[in-house]
């Protein structure tokens, strides 16, 4: 039975966070990231992350303020409420005003956890799980005074905890229709260890019906990744990603449980994936409403409140 919410009680330093990526049907985004942190002095803390095209906003609350529940996908963030069956948003902070409503389609789960038996490795500094790779939307939100009607639009929701994100990763993610949906997630990072360090890899393709999973636990290889995008290659598998053009927008990323990191997000990046079974090529997509993230930076002191454009 998958557990959805491992932080009660927990001392730090522990962080875990939630990621909801909503796009409208024109591909329009905004990801939401309500979290839970707790430092190495055990100060505990909630937070409320909303990035746009347009810019990012930092929202932060009394642990009190969150609860989540284990056995279901559901988190209360002082009023704000984000479960499978949709989001519910009042927030009014300095600088940000973001309400509205989102009903949620049936989610899309993998067949098994992403991590495969790395979950069970001790000293992992960071789990990723993978919620729903890919459901509908309905209704509209306003963001600073514009609305954004996601009606046709597609979600997509993944999950972070540990003690701090990996000193370098990429991450990238994206969905789009053809004549069903096809989704996609590859994240490669630096592993530490007691013994050592080793790139990992953790994908997963959905594509005309099909799970592919390809994963270092799977005998997956990196053979390149950077700023630029990366290459996977499994038997007779290989994925591709090239980043062809966009911006990213700073958030705050977790260091030991504490907020202290800048990382960049591009929310809507132009990106091309390539993915093939032996010589042939499965599919070719390339999308301007991709997500992406490489990072390379352990940490940075300077982080500030509240950023927007």
């Amino acid at each position: 039975m998958a557990k959805y919410y491992h932080g009660a009680g927990r001392a730090g330093p522990y962080f875990e966070g939630w990621y909801l990526k909503c796009q409208t049907k024109d591909g329009r985004g905004l990801a939401l990231i309500p979290a839970l942190h707790v430092d190495r002095a055990g100060r505990r803390s909630a937070s409320l992350q909303v990035i746009a095209d347009g810019g990012a906003w930092w929202a932060e609350y009394p642990d009190a303020a969150l609860q989540a529940s284990e056995g279901v996908f559901q988190i209360w963030l002082d009023g704000n409420l984000f479960n499978r069956k949709g989001i519910w948003l009042n927030v009014e902070q300095s600088g940000l005003s973001l309400r509205g409503a989102l009903l949620c389609g049936p989610f899309t789960p993998l067949k098994s956890d992403i991590m495969g038996p790395f979950r069970f490795l001790p000293g992992m500094e960071c789990r990723h799980g993978v919620i729903s790779m890919g459901h509908t939307l309905e209704g509209t939100l306003t963001l600073n005074g514009a609305a954004m009607d996601f009606t046709g639009g597609t979600g997509y929701v993944e999950t972070d905890r540990g003690r701090s994100f990996p000193s370098a990763y990429l991450w990238t993610q994206c969905a789009w229709r053809e004549t069903r949906c096809s989704s996609l997630m590859l994240s490669i990072a630096d592993i530490p260890l007691a013994a050592g360090s080793f790139t990992g890899c953790i994908c997963a393709v959905l594509h005309q019906g099909r799970e592919y999973r390809l994963a270092t636990y799977q005998g997956a290889r990196v053979e390149r990744w950077s700023g630029g995008g990366a290459l996977i290659r499994q038997g007779r598998y290989r994925l591709e990603a090239e980043v062809l053009e966009g911006r990213g927008h700073p958030l705050r990323a977790p260091v030991e449980g504490g907020m202290g990191r800048i990382i960049y997000e591009r929310l809507s990046a132009k990106v091309r994936y390539r993915f093939w079974k032996e010589n042939a090529l499965l599919f070719e997509h390339t999308d301007a409403h991709a997500s992406f993230e490489f990072a390379e930076q352990a940490y940075r002191p300077d982080a500030s409140a509240v950023w927007s454009d």
